[in-house]
Parts: structure tokens; C-alpha cells; sequence
């Protein structure tokens, strides 16, 4: 019994362990984003993130749309299989999705007249939207579920949508946060701030969607314009394809913190000028 109870703790540790590394994601975006911020709007972003006793950081506090999962809807982005890339910031015909929730969510926060604990929540997710928008495989298709119906094999298990949340990103980054961000932050040169902060949130959606669509992601491959499921059904994730997501995982990550600090400084801008 002994025995018995030290395997089901083992497995317990390492199943949460798991579970966290997409977590581990979403933290990484929002240290970067608020260690890119300036001064002002760390201050800002602080002061707001201590007025609730949940989380002591932002970076921790990006998490929360996923503990519990609130508004299903908008953590991602369906298109059709024979979809054209967005032309603005809408949902390609849904009522919301994560574009029209990064929008929305960053007039909460900005708003003076809403309550402190109504801006926070904004906040907290706003962060969450802008690191969901850069994971591929979050525009995607709704008939396979973003690829959580598509198997996966070889160095991750469970499910294609899966590796890419959990497994890939800690491939990528490893799984100590603030290691992640500083070697990601490092990398990042001032000529690439200045390029990826001239686009907007249906234009962050269209990059993570050309990625879901290429034949590298084995996500689909197009059968004159529709994007169809793989034959097999399945993935097989080797050292070509790690080697290949690496480099995607660790841009989408900096490309992500690098336009929530932009758009955090224009919210807080706003905010001071008032």
C-alpha cells in the first residue's frame, strides 16, 4: 500500500506539473510585457494587480481565465477551412472571439469610471487574450477543435492543440519563468519592437493562422483552397519537428510580450493623461 500511495503521489506531481507549463506560457508573455513597459505604466499595472489579494504579480496574474475557464469564446478564433486571413478586427462572422476580446478588454482597462475590481478583471485578461492570440493553433478550425481531436505521437502526448500549449513551449523555453523571459528578452532587438508593434490584434490572429496553415505544423494540408484534416490523423512530433517549433514558440512568445507592453503603455498613457 505504501508503494501504491507513492505512485499515485508521483503521478500527481508530474500531471500537475503538466498542466502548468501552459500556464508557464501565459506568465512568460506578461513578464516580458511588463518589464518592456514603461516605468509609469509598471507602476500602474502594479498598483492595480495588488488591489485584489489573488495574485502578487501581473505575470501570475495572467493565468486567470484559465483557473477557472471563463468565457470559452474568447481564448481563440475559428475560421473556416477555406478561410481568407482578417481584414479587421472582428470574428470572421462570430458574435466575439479573442480579437473582439482583446478590444474589449483593453477599454475596461482603461476605463476611469469602472470600478477598481472591474478593471482588474480586465486586466488579468487582457494579458491572458494577447498570449492566446499567439498560439497557433488558437485560429484555427472548430470541427477538429483547434487540434484537440488530432493525435499526437513520439516527444509529446495527448493531442496536437495540446503539445502546442504545454509540451512544445517547455521544449522551447524550458519551464522556469523569469529564466524564459530573459533569455527571450535578450534576443529581442529594438528594430523588432519597432516592426511588430505597427500591426493590430486581427493581424497578430492572421500570423498565428498562417502558422496553424503550413505544412510543417501538420495541422492541415490544402486540397485546393480548403485546409483539410491530416490523412493519419495524427502527428508525429521528432526532433525536425521540435527543432522547427522551437524557433516559432520562442517568437510568438516575445512577439506576444512585446505588443501587450505597447498596448499596456497606451492604456496607462491614456489613463495619466486624464
Amino acid at each position: 500500500m505504501r508503494c501504491l500511495s507513492l505512485a499515485i503521489i508521483v503521478w500527481a506531481a508530474l500531471c500537475g506539473q503538466a498542466a502548468a507549463w501552459g500556464d508557464e506560457g501565459h506568465k512568460i508573455v506578461c513578464e516580458i510585457a511588463f518589464r518592456l513597459a514603461q516605468p509609469d505604466t509598471r507602476a500602474a499595472v502594479r498598483k492595480l494587480t495588488k488591489s485584489g489579494t489573488e495574485f502578487d504579480t501581473f505575470a501570475d496574474s495572467c493565468i486567470f481565465p484559465d483557473h477557472p475557464r471563463i468565457h470559452p469564446p474568447r481564448h481563440f478564433l475559428n475560421l473556416a477551412r477555406d478561410g481568407k486571413p482578417l481584414t479587421t478586427d472582428d470574428c470572421g462572422g462570430a458574435t466575439e472571439c479573442v480579437v473582439t476580446a482583446i478590444l474589449n478588454d483593453a477599454k475596461n482597462v482603461a476605463s476611469k469610471s469602472s470600478k477598481t475590481a472591474d478593471r482588474l478583471i480586465a486586466l488579468k485578461s487582457l494579458g491572458h487574450w494577447v498570449g492566446d492570440v499567439h498560439q497557433p493553433l488558437h485560429v484555427s478550425f472548430a470541427d477538429d477543435r483547434g487540434g484537440n481531436d488530432i493525435d499526437v505521437s513520439g516527444a509529446c502526448s495527448r493531442n496536437l492543440h495540446s503539445a502546442w500549449d504545454t509540451c512544445l513551449v517547455a521544449h522551447a523555453v524550458g519551464t522556469d519563468v523569469k529564466l524564459a523571459a530573459d533569455k527571450l528578452l535578450d534576443a529581442i532587438t529594438d528594430e523588432q519592437i519597432a516592426e511588430w508593434n505597427t500591426s493590430d490584434p486581427h493581424d497578430w490572429a492572421n500570423e498565428s493562422f498562417a502558422i496553424s496553415e503550413a505544412a510543417e505544423t501538420g495541422y492541415c494540408s490544402f486540397h485546393g483552397s480548403s485546409c483539410d484534416p491530416p490523412e493519419s490523423g495524427s502527428v508525429t512530433i521528432d526532433a525536425t519537428y521540435l527543432a522547427m517549433s522551437d524557433v516559432i514558440i520562442r517568437e510568438r512568445l516575445q512577439k506576444a510580450g512585446v505588443r501587450l507592453a505597447h498596448l499596456l503603455d497606451s492604456i496607462f498613457a491614456i489613463d495619466a493623461a486624464g
